[in-house]
């Protein structure tokens, strides 16, 4: 094993008149026992030989297994780790970063940044998650605890901390409510076509008639159409933070191609014709002085040419057309212009929900439907949008009926929902 233990108090070798070991010029004075000599592993001192003994056996062996987490590199607080080791290396979208500055910020170092990292159990953990679920919707405080567990797991990559208590079996994430996507009627979505203005028409055609997010909507250029393959490349979205718009990859970083129906086609000829397109230069990748900037020629921008802003499009565009289509109430006499009685559930995303809903009802296999919305997996798409799949279940039934042939009058299968017993 490697290592030995040092008396700091006491001479190693004896004294050659006396035959005793002799005090040395430290005796009394600071710990005793010093454990030296461990490839990677700094010298430590205990005023107890028992301590010291017992540390040497533990450092030597995890040393030896690659597993060896010094106490004194977990002993800076956890909000001086923010600060100086894991928010310098943050990466993603500008977006991204602020929001995760934000929920460390305001939701982790209040309450626990003034620990050790050492001391950040799984008992506090669990006290913590108590507090975060009385005041924030189950999924903002898993994703405040996806942003606290990626501070861990990199204090466990960093070697200061031996393993991540977020991974403790009795550490229990706030469980998500079953909440199913929801989607508008054919009527309601005509219906605030047509009560948008001219010039905003397209933003609702394009996101449900081919699901694109807002921001891809504002960031789609007039080269990202190609009417001859009858497809939409969607290369972009405008974004904005802190005030300042900026161009960036669409979310999760992945471009795609998506089906443009004839009618969509039809709609954008009509709008390009009417609206020609503006070219608009913008920062690349986030609003930072500095940022290289690009020039598009965007299919849709504001009257003055502009790249459009999602929080004013939101308020001066989109509410007062959902409320002339009665889908939320008019704004109350008296009130701001951004004070709208509006649901989440009603903001633009709700035509991605719509345009999903009537792909699947058409009978459109999910995996083509998962690579036209963007997402990584089908099961993503599954898991949002399989309550609008009329036919699942059917398909499986009729199969089996088919194998058995086990048939009844017109054709139907004895005892089941479509045989003639069930009719009335």
């Amino acid at each position: 094993m490697a290592g030995y233990i040092e008396d700091r108090w006491i001479k190693k070798k004896k004294d050659p008149v006396t035959g005793k070991r002799e005090r040395t010029e430290r005796y009394g004075k600071g710990k005793r026992y010093r454990v030296a000599g461990i490839p990677g592993v700094r010298d430590m001192s205990f005023d107890a030989l028992e301590d010291a003994k017992a540390w040497l056996r533990r450092s030597s062996t995890d040393q030896e297994r690659g597993d060896f987490v010094d106490p004194r590199d977990g002993s800076m607080t956890l909000a001086e780790y923010i600060e100086q080791v894991w928010m310098p290396g943050v990466r993603g979208a500008a977006k991204t970063r602020k929001s995760v500055d934000q929920r460390i910020r305001l939701h982790v170092i209040p309450h626990l940044g003034g620990m050790s990292l050492n001391k950040v159990s799984a008992a506090e953990l669990r006290a913590y998650m108590v507090k975060l679920e009385s005041s924030c919707s189950p999924q903002y405080a898993r994703s405040i605890l996806t942003s606290l567990s990626s501070v861990l797991e990199t204090a466990v990559d960093d070697k200061r901390l031996a393993r991540n208590p977020m991974r403790s079996r009795s550490v229990k994430w706030p469980k998500l409510p079953d909440e199913r996507r929801e989607a508008w009627s054919r009527e309601k979505a005509r219906k605030v076509r047509d009560e948008i203005s001219q010039r905003h028409r397209i933003a609702v055609v394009l996101g449900v008639g081919c699901g694109l997010r807002q921001g891809e909507v504002f960031g789609l250029g007039l080269e990202d159409v190609d009417y001859a393959r009858g497809v939409l490349h969607v290369r972009r979205q405008v974004q904005i933070l802190d005030g300042r718009k900026y161009f960036t990859l669409p979310k999760g970083g992945k471009t795609r191609v998506v089906d443009m129906p004839r009618s969509v086609a039809d709609e954008v000829l009509r709008h390009v014709s009417a609206y020609p397109g503006n070219v608009v230069d913008l920062p690349w990748d986030g609003p930072e002085p500095g940022r290289v900037r690009r020039k598009f020629s965007l299919a849709l921008t504001t009257k003055y040419g502009n790249a459009i802003a999602a929080n004013t499009w939101n308020t001066e565009i989109w509410k007062p057309a959902l409320a002339r289509a009665g889908v939320i109430p008019p704004r109350v006499k008296g009130a701001k212009p951004w004070q709208w009685q509006a649901a989440p559930k009603d903001g633009f995303h709700v035509l991605r929900h719509t345009y999903a809903s009537l792909v699947l009802e058409a009978g459109e296999s999910v995996v083509t439907l998962a690579k036209w919305l963007g997402h990584s997996s089908p099961t993503i798409t599954l898991d949002h949008y399989a309550h609008f799949m009329p036919e699942a279940g059917k398909k499986g039934r009729r199969a089996i009926d088919s194998l058995l042939e086990v048939r009844g009058e017109e054709g139907a299968a004895p005892n089941s929902p479509d045989s003639p017993q069930y009719r009335s």
